[in-house]
């Protein structure tokens, strides 16, 4: 089985997470960050892993340490569920309309951080939510997991919709990248490792 349990615990945040990547897109989400919930929700169901969640932060200063950490933890994640990566598409892509919102990902679990983020917000908050921790959100996840992943804003008009797309986006890429491709019997690379 593919799965990961990571406990990620500091003076900022308390985070229990474990991810099946080969799941059904179920999912238990409690961070304390309502709009974040909604986005990881999305997200397991999107790119059908089990994803289960609990959170502790210091919400009391902002939800910055609390977000950017569950990036963090979620890409631990990844590493140790997809261990040496042997027969995984590795890449994967996809563009996603949510409503007036075009947004693409892409991502190559390669074994080297690298993000890219092209992405404007009209807004600076969604109801009690930091737009700019969307960015901070997947920079944690992108650095740990130690993969590229570039997210890309073609055009929108409402917040909502904007971080819904980025998040729905991300989830069917890597859907796409960490399925195991029957072609594809050893590593991804003509490295031979990842």
């Amino acid at each position: 089985m593919r799965t990961a349990t990571i406990n990620r615990n500091t003076k900022e945040t308390q985070i229990s997470l474990t991810l099946n990547l080969d799941g059904n897109g179920a999912s238990a989400i409690s961070t304390g960050v309502g709009f974040f919930d909604h986005m990881l929700t999305l997200f397991a169901a999107h790119s059908m892993l089990d994803l289960n969640i609990n959170a502790q932060g210091d919400l009391h200063v902002d939800g910055h340490h609390t977000v950017e950490d569950v990036g963090i933890a979620l890409g631990q994640a990844f590493v140790q569920a997809l261990g040496d990566k042997r027969g995984i598409r590795r890449y994967g892509y996809f563009t996603l309309p949510m409503d007036e919102t075009l947004a693409t990902a892409a991502i190559d679990f390669s074994g080297r951080s690298c993000f890219v983020y092209r992405v404007g917000f009209q807004t600076p908050k969604i109801g009690l939510f930091d737009t700019e921790l969307v960015h901070e959100f997947w920079q944690g996840f992108s650095n740990s997991a130690m993969c590229n992943l570039h997210l890309i804003l073609h055009y929108g008009e409402n917040s909502h919709h904007i971080a819904e797309a980025l998040f729905k986006a991300t989830a069917r890429s890597i859907r796409m990248a960490v399925e195991i491709d029957p072609r594809q019997s050893g590593v991804p690379s003509t490295k031979g490792t990842l």
